[in-house]
C-alpha cells in the first residue's frame, strides 16, 4: 500500500480559545501535529467540493433536475460488489441512543441499554469550545473507565458494564473550527473532530471489543463520501491501525445526496456500516434546495410532514432497499417525541407514537432506529423484537416497494396547506432553541419534542420561502416581510413574558432569526453565521 501521510508539508496550528477543562490533554503537540497533517492534505480538496455544493444549487435554482448520476450508472449496475461486514459490536443496532456528549447526558446514554450511542459533535451540540473540548474529554475517559456524573445534591452515576458500541457524529464539511488555524486559515470542524477523537480514542476502542465508528452528516455527493473514505486511510496508517478498522454510516439527510446512496456506499465500501434515514434535515434539503421552484415545491406545515407523507416513504423505501442489495444496515431515523415527567398522559402520548414509527421502521426492513431519550429505549427495542426475534438485523430481506426518483420528486404528495399556526410555531420554536444554542445547549425539549438544530434550519427555511413566494396560508393571510416581522415580535414579548428559562441571549435569538428569514439571500445553514457572530465561547 502507498504511504499516504509521508508526504505532508508539515503545518504550525495555532490556536486562540478560552481555557478550559481538558484543554492540554486533549490539544498536544502530537494532536495539533495532526490536525495540521490532516488540513495540509484535505482541506483544499473539501473546499472544492464546498464549491461544488454552490455551483449544483445554482444549476438547480436554474431549472436542472436532480437525477440518477449518468456517469455512476455502472456502480449502481454491477451487482458482485457489497460493502465491509458489521465490524464489532455493529451487528446489532436495532436501538440507536443519540444526544450530545456532556457528562450527564454521556453516562445516561451509555446506561441506557441501547445497542449503540450516537455521541453527537453536531446538531445536538452547540459548539462553544468548552463543549467540544468537554465531548472529547468525556470519550478518553469512557476509554479509560473514568467517565461518571454527580449531580448538584451529591449523587453520583458511574457507567455500568455493559454499554453500547460508541459512533461518533462530526461536524459537517460545511463548518470551520474558529479556534484552530494553519497559515491564517482556519481548519475543518469535520476533520479537528474526527482527528482528535481518532487519535486519542481509536486503539482504545478497538482494545474494548469495537473500533473507530462514525456518523457522517450532511454530505452531498459521492466524491464528498470518497473525501472521508481518504481521511480514514490516512488516519488509520498515521495510528497504525490496520486499515478498514474504522466504520462508518452515513446520514441520507440531503436532497442531492438521495440520488447518490449507491456511490456513496460504493466510495465508502471498505469502511460503511450503511445508510441512516436523517428525516428531520432531509425535510430542511428539500425546502433549502428547491425553494426557488414553483408553487409545488412550497410544503405545507413541518408537523404535516411524516414518514408516511408519499415522498418520504419513497426516500426511506429506496434507503433500505438499497442498503440490503449491498449487505449494508438501513437505520431508521429520529422520533422525535420525548417522555415528560410531569405529564403522565403526555408520557403515553409519547410512547405510542414512538411504538408507531419503529413498529412502521421494523415492517419496513429497518435494521435499527433512533431515539432520543433514555426512556424510549425499551419501546423501541420492543418494535425491533416483534419483527426480528432473535436475529441482529435484516439484512438478508430483499425489500421489493422502491420509491423512484419521479416519487421522491412529487412534493405535492404531501398535499395540505401552510397555516398561520404553522407559521408562528415555526418562529417561536426557533427563537427558543436559538436562545438555548446561543447559551451553549444543542438538544433542547420543547413541547414533549427534543429538537436539534434541524428544527430551525427547517423552521426557518419554510418562514424564508414563504415570505419569498409571498405564500398565501390557509386562512387568507399573505406571509410578507412586515407579517413575518410582526411576528418575531409577538412571539418574542409572548417567550419573555411566560416563557421559564429564556435568557439574555434572546435578543442576539431574535436578531439572527431575521436575518435568516428577512434577508433576500436565504443563508446555506444557520449555524455558519450563528457560530461566527453570535455564539458567545
Amino acid at each position: 500500500m502507498t504511504s499516504t501521510v509521508s508526504s505532508y508539508r508539515p503545518a504550525t496550528v495555532s490556536f486562540d480559545a478560552p481555557v478550559v477543562e481538558g484543554s492540554t490533554e486533549i490539544l498536544t503537540a502530537e494532536a495539533l501535529q495532526l490536525i495540521g497533517a490532516l488540513h495540509e492534505r484535505f482541506d483544499t480538496r473539501r473546499l472544492g467540493l464546498l464549491s461544488d455544493r454552490v455551483e449544483r444549487q445554482r444549476r438547480i435554482d436554474d431549472g436542472a433536475t436532480l437525477w440518477l448520476l449518468p456517469h455512476t450508472g455502472a456502480i449502481r449496475a454491477d451487482s458482485s460488489w457489497r460493502v465491509a461486514p458489521p465490524g464489532p459490536g455493529l451487528s446489532r443496532r436495532r436501538v440507536e441512543m443519540t444526544g450530545p456528549v456532556n457528562r450527564a447526558m454521556a453516562v445516561n446514554a451509555l446506561n441506557s441499554g441501547a445497542d449503540v450511542w450516537m455521541a453527537d459533535l453536531e446538531d445536538a451540540t452547540s459548539p462553544t469550545w468548552a463543549n467540544l473540548i468537554e465531548g472529547q474529554l468525556n470519550l478518553l475517559r469512557l476509554t479509560r473507565g473514568e467517565l461518571d456524573f454527580t449531580t448538584e445534591t451529591g449523587k453520583r452515576y458511574r457507567v455500568g458494564e455493559r454499554t453500547p458500541t460508541v459512533m461518533v457524529r462530526p461536524r459537517g464539511w460545511h463548518l470551520p473550527e474558529k479556534h484552530l488555524l494553519v497559515d491564517g486559515a482556519e481548519v475543518s470542524a469535520s476533520l479537528t473532530d474526527v482527528g482528535l477523537y481518532f487519535l486519542h480514542c481509536a486503539q482504545a476502542m478497538i482494545d474494548r471489543g469495537a473500533g473507530p465508528y462514525f456518523y457522517l452528516p450532511k454530505l452531498e455527493s459521492h466524491l464528498e463520501a470518497r473525501l472521508w473514505n481518504d481521511v480514514f486511510l490516512f488516519l488509520q496508517e498515521w495510528c497504525g491501525i490496520p486499515r478498514g478498522t474504522v466504520r462508518a454510516t452515513v446520514l441520507v439527510e440531503t436532497l442531492p445526496a438521495a440520488f447518490e446512496m449507491e456511490e456513496i456506499l460504493y466510495e465508502l465500501r471498505e469502511h460503511s456500516a450503511g445508510l441512516n434515514a436523517g428525516r428531520w434535515d432531509y425535510i430542511f434539503s428539500i425546502i433549502k434546495t428547491l425553494r426557488s421552484r414553483g408553487d409545488d415545491a412550497v410544503l405545507p406545515d413541518r408537523a404535516d410532514i411524516t414518514m408516511t407523507t408519499p415522498f418520504m416513504r419513497a426516500y426511506s423505501e429506496r434507503l433500505v432497499a438499497t442498503c440490503h442489495r449491498r449487505g449494508a444496515h438501513a437505520i431508521g431515523g429520529m422520533a422525535a417525541f420525548v417522555p415528560n415527567r410531569r405529564d403522565a398522559e403526555a408520557t403515553t402520548l409519547a410512547l405510542q407514537r414512538i411504538r408507531a414509527d419503529k413498529d412502521r421502521d421494523a415492517a419496513d426492513g429497518f435494521d435499527g432506529s433512533w431515539v432520543a431519550h433514555p426512556g424510549l429505549v425499551a419501546t423501541a427495542a420492543e418494535a425491533f423484537e416483534a419483527v426480528l426475534h432473535d436475529r441482529d438485523h435484516q439484512l438478508g430481506r430483499e425489500v421489493r416497494a422502491v420509491g423512484s426518483p419521479v416519487d421522491m420528486l412529487d412534493l405535492s404528495s404531501a398535499g395540505g396547506h401552510p397555516t398561520m399556526s404553522g407559521l408562528r410555531s415555526n418562529i417561536a420554536v426557533s427563537l427558543r432553541y436559538l436562545d438555548a444554542w446561543l447559551q451553549g445547549t444543542g438538544a433542547v425539549a420543547i413541547n414533549d419534542l427534543m429538537e436539534d438544530a434541524a428544527t430551525v434550519e427547517i423552521s426557518r427555511s419554510q418562514v424564508w420561502q414563504w415570505r419569498d413566494r409571498g405564500v398565501v396560508l390557509q386562512d387568507g393571510t399573505v406571509v410578507t416581510g412586515d407579517l413575518v416581522q410582526q411576528l418575531i415580535t409577538t412571539e418574542a414579548d409572548l417567550l419573555r413574558g411566560c416563557q421559564a428559562g429564556i435568557g439574555i441571549t434572546l435578543a442576539d435569538a431574535v436578531t439572527l432569526f431575521e436575518q435568516l428569514t428577512l434577508e433576500l439571500d436565504y443563508v446555506a445553514f444557520f449555524t455558519i453565521p450563528a457560530y461566527r457572530k453570535f455564539l458567545r465561547d
